[in-house]
């Protein structure tokens, strides 16, 4: 490998200098076939960085002519990989070289996974994009270009691969950095974020300007690829950023000690230094800094430590714990770049899972601002996104939380959304802008005193108590409660013709007033399998026929909608 133990450092002065070297995590993008994984091989196969028993495994396999290496073979792992000559899943590379070390995320190109790009590019301080020069710039090109832009990936090296198909042409490949670079400026325009950018020209399978130079292209004068990704500066901006600890578990081994676990997201921490606990708001100092190793006297990002603070605060998984001096946005509305993930669409009003840090929130997509069209980079309309589209949307919460705009914080300003049916990632948001609240939220503090009331109610749920009267047929009363259920509505499923309430007429009255006093969707209903459906709010109904579900359930939002139960209008789509 690169790394061997030269002769004469010993194995403790060579481990020394390997944990002084810093450390760079870059990503791969761009089209199917551009040949990333190839360049990924041929980049740890001229730096010495795999095993010679990897080498022969994949000799005379895969698809180069006989006597060449296939040296995608070496990071496409799976299977279905090599069978269908294309990357699915994000494989993760390490080597070093006598000045840095470097993690790889070789990222699939297939618009089919573009989520698992997303994922590679979540963490690089940096991205190579490639660009088949015998191709130009494509539409998948510029959807991960834009991509990594709105994960504030700052650095993007351009490799212009096969150039030996074209013979090793400036021509061409001054038309694609033309091109190119009229395409990152209207993406950093649009995004917010300038890049740095460089471009070079490569043939990751024969080796040109991967590691060494090129004689081919003398007229290219710049660096190869290894030598730019080693003078990249170091991501360490982490370590000087305001401090940030999401807490991950309470520890509570004994009566004599209380710690908080999580990993530093963000900054410093020493003891001593005061702290804020957000949503709450309170504050305290840094008692110790406990590792099992022993105390510390500082913990810098993205060390796992555990802290012990001054004084007895109500801090649970969730919280986090900032610097006094420079704290988080405390919000329960925020605006956010989302890239979507599921085949499913995104549906506004439905229930979702916000998964931020530690903690995850209930969340419903209350307005979709607009949708990015890749290929012009205009900004359109939408009433969804479909899989792989890119948009800015509201987004309101439950419950507040603390949190960074993405462009200051990395980790503290990304999400994900949850389906909570299916348990699956349906998108990537970072945040772009956010409301705040007060510091303590909607949460209970030593000053909220008295009976919650039907305001407070109607603001945290979108919507106020009622009574619904439906009846129809099972299946159909199912998929209106589902309806509901998915739109956010906190409600309570009533049986009129249950034996209890026949038996005692009124006993129904009290329950489903007692369900609307205390701001619930009192849905009170009727299986009658052979006739229409009937639905009745507040002096309203409707009659409709139960053949067409579809119908019947969007008619009774409206209806829900028109009685003004629903605050937002927002909430009546499905």
């Amino acid at each position: 490998m690169a790394a061997l133990l030269a002769p004469s450092l010993s194995v403790g002065e060579f481990l020394a200098e390997e944990r002084e070297k810093d450390l760079l995590r870059f990503s791969t993008a761009g089209s199917v076939d551009d040949g990333k994984s190839t360049l990924i091989g041929r980049l740890l196969y001229d730096t010495q960085s795999v095993y010679e028993d990897q080498v022969r495994s994949i000799e005379g396999k895969g698809t180069t002519a006989p006597g060449q290496i296939d040296f995608a073979l070496l990071t496409d792992g799976l299977r279905a990989e090599r069978e269908q000559g294309i990357t699915i899943d994000v494989a993760y590379r390490y080597f070093s070289t006598p000045r840095r070390k470097f993690i790889i995320a070789d990222t699939p190109g297939h618009e089919q996974y573009t989520r698992n790009m997303a994922t590679g590019a979540s963490t690089a301080d940096a991205a190579v994009v490639l660009i088949d020069a015998s191709k130009g710039v494509l539409i998948q090109s510029r959807r991960h270009a834009y991509i990594a832009s709105l994960l504030r990936v700052r650095h993007v090296i351009v490799a212009v691969n096969k150039m030996d198909l074209i013979g090793y042409g400036e021509a061409v490949f001054r038309a694609i950095e033309l091109d190119f670079t009229s395409v990152l400026n209207q993406i950093a325009a649009d995004t917010g974020t300038p890049v740095e950018v460089r471009f070079v020209p490569v043939s990751a399978l024969v080796g040109d300007n991967i590691v060494h130079r090129s004689n081919a292209m003398r007229w290219y004068t710049g660096p190869s690829l290894l030598a730019l990704l080693e003078s990249l500066p170091s991501a360490l901006e982490t370590r000087t950023a305001p401090f940030r600890f999401p807490v991950q578990r309470v520890l509570r081994p004994d009566h004599t000690f209380r710690g908080f676990a999580g990993q530093v997201a963000s900054g410093t921490v020493r003891p001593g230094d005061k702290i804020t606990v957000l949503p709450s708001g309170r504050s305290a100092e840094v008692a110790r800094i406990v590792t099992f190793d022993g105390d510390l006297d500082e913990a810098l990002a993205p060390q796992s430590v555990t802290l012990v603070l001054d004084r007895e605060l109500d801090i649970s998984r969730g919280d986090l714990l900032v610097s006094s001096r420079a704290q988080a946005v405390v919000a329960k509305r925020i605006q956010a770049a989302l890239v979507w993930m599921d085949s499913r669409p995104l549906q506004r009003n439905r229930r979702y899972l916000l998964k931020h840090t530690s903690q995850t929130v209930p969340a419903f997509v209350s307005a979709i601002k607009h949708r990015t069209n890749i290929g012009t980079l205009a900004h359109e309309a939408a009433d969804m996104l479909e899989m792989n589209g890119i948009g800015v949307v509201s987004i309101d919460l439950l419950r507040p939380i603390a949190l960074d705009l993405y462009r200051e914080n990395r980790s503290t300003g990304a999400f994900i959304l949850i389906d909570a049916e299916t348990n699956s990632t349906v998108a990537a948001g970072m945040i772009t802008a956010a409301k705040a609240v007060a510091a303590a939220g909607d949460h209970f503090h030593a000053d909220a005193w008295g009976p919650v009331t039907a305001g407070e109610r109607e603001a945290r749920w979108g919507h106020r108590g009622a009574i619904l009267e439906v009846s129809g047929p099972v299946e159909l009363l199912d998929s209106i409660e589902r309806s509901l259920f998915s739109a956010g509505v906190v409600s309570v499923r009533i049986e009129a013709d249950d034996e209890t309430f026949l038996l005692h007429p009124g006993l129904l009255e009290i329950v489903t007033r007692s369900q609307l006093q205390s701001g619930l969707l009192a849905l009170v209903v009727k299986a009658n399998e052979g006739g229409a459906l009937l639905a009745r709010t507040e002096g309203q109904e409707i009659t409709l026929d139960a053949n067409d579900p579809i119908r019947a359930v969007s008619a009774v939002h409206q209806l829900l909608h028109s009685a003004g139960i629903f605050i937002s209008s927002e909430r009546a789509g499905l």
